[in-house]
């Protein structure tokens, strides 16, 4: 069995700053990418940033500037830390990752449960 869980959620106010986390845990062979994707109320889910296991990342236009994903590979675990914080940021965040179980030759993409980020105005 393999899991992620975030932590690091909560309420800021606007121009405030959050730091969230996301381990993976279990049976994991290796991981390729590991992202963040949020949810706000009333949307669909959007990519937010994703990283390789080489470090090569990738940003929506929104949060360009502002989020920087990381990741450890030794702990996998992956970070996300939000400055300057909008209320338009306000959604779950969810982190996902593909992770090759030991004794599997395949990728499956593995979803965190989510943590609330509200930024008020």
């Amino acid at each position: 069995q393999v899991q992620l869980v975030e932590s690091g959620g909560g309420l800021v106010q606007a121009g405030g700053s959050l730091r969230l986390s996301c381990a993976a845990s279990g049976s994991i062979g290796s991981i390729n990418v590991m992202g963040w994707y949020r949810q706000a109320p009333g949307k669909q889910r959007e990519l937010v940033a994703d990283i390789t296991n080489g470090g090569s990342t990738n940003y929506t236009g929104s949060v360009k500037g502002r989020f920087t994903i990381s990741r450890d590979n030794a702990k996998n675990t992956v970070y996300l830390q939000m400055n300057s914080l909008k209320p338009e940021d306000t959604a779950v965040y969810y982190c996902n990752a593909d992770i090759r179980r030991w004794g599997s030759r395949r990728y499956l993409g593995v979803w965190g449960q989510g943590t609330l980020v509200t930024v008020s105005s």
